[in-house]
C-alpha cells in the first residue's frame, strides 16, 4: 500500500543529491540459505527513512494477508512524522510461498507485474531506496527474465540504493552488485521443531 498523502515525488527530486564519496547509489544483494536477508534490508530502510530518503518496499512472495511486524511498524514511523519527512511505500505483490500456491500461472503473472511497476518506479527515480524483497526468486523461477531486471538496475537514473533479497541470486545479479552478502545456515530453530517466531520473524 501506499500511505495517504505520500506519493513519492517527481524524478527530479531523487537527483538533487550531490554526487559525493559518501552519494554513491548502490545495489546491494543478500542472498544465500541462511535467516536474516530480509531483517538485513529492513534494517536499512529505519537508516533510510531516518535519513529522509523515498523508500519504497516491494514484497515480491509474501501477500496482502501477511501480517508481518516491519510493515506495522514502518506504518507507525511514517504516521509519527506524517508530513514532516517522506514517507515508506510498501506493496506487498506476491501470493504466498510457491510450495503452497494454488495456481503458479497466477503466482508468475503477480510476479511480472509487480516488476513492471517496479521498473517504472525505477525509470521514474521516485525513491532514494528500494527494496525488492525476495525478488530473486521471480528470477530464478524463470517468470521475469534476469538479462532485462540487471540491466535496468545497472542503468538506473538518479540517486537510487536498491537493495534485492531472496535466496539463490543469479550469478548475473552478483557480478553487477556493488555489495553482495551470503547468509550461511549454521543453526536453525526450525531443525528442533521450533516454529516462526512472532516479533522476531514476522
Amino acid at each position: 500500500m501506499t500511505f495517504p498523502g505520500r506519493e513519492p515525488g517527481p524524478a527530479a527530486e531523487a537527483t538533487a543529491f550531490r554526487r559525493t564519496r559518501r552519494d554513491h547509489p548502490l545495489l546491494i544483494v543478500n542472498t544465500g540459505h541462511g535467516k536474516g536477508k530480509s531483517t538485513a534490508a529492513f534494517g536499512v530502510v529505519l537508516r533510510s527513512w531516518a535519513r529522509g530518503y523515498r523508500v519504497g518496499v516491494y514484497q515480491f512472495v509474501k501477500s496482502g494477508k501477511w501480517k508481518v511486524g516491519e510493515h506495522k511498524a514502518a506504518m507507525a514511523l511514517d504516521g509519527l512524522v506524517s508530513g514532516i519527512r517522506p514517507g515508506i511505500t510498501w506493496e506487498k505483490m506476491g501470493d504466498g510461498w510457491t510450495w503452497t500456491s494454488r495456481d503458479l500461472d497466477q503466482s508468475a503473472d503477480l510476479a511480472r507485474e509487480g516488476w513492471a511497476e517496479v521498473r517504472r518506479r525505477i525509470e521514474a527515480a521516485d525513491y532514494q531506496l528500494l527494496v525488492l524483497d525476495e525478488f530473486t526468486y521471480p528470477m530464478t523461477f524463470g517468470w521475469v527474465d534476469t538479462g532485462e531486471v540487471v540491466e535496468v538496475l545497472r542503468n538506473r537514473p538518479g540517486f537510487q540504493h536498491v537493495i534485492v533479497t531472496g535466496r539463490d541470486a543469479p550469478e548475473a545479479l552478483v557480478e553487477a552488485a556493488d555489495l553482495v552478502t551470503e547468509m550461511r545456515l549454521v543453526k536453525h530453530p526450525f531443525q528442533q521443531g521450533i516454529v516462526a517466531q512472532r516479533g522476531v520473524e514476522f
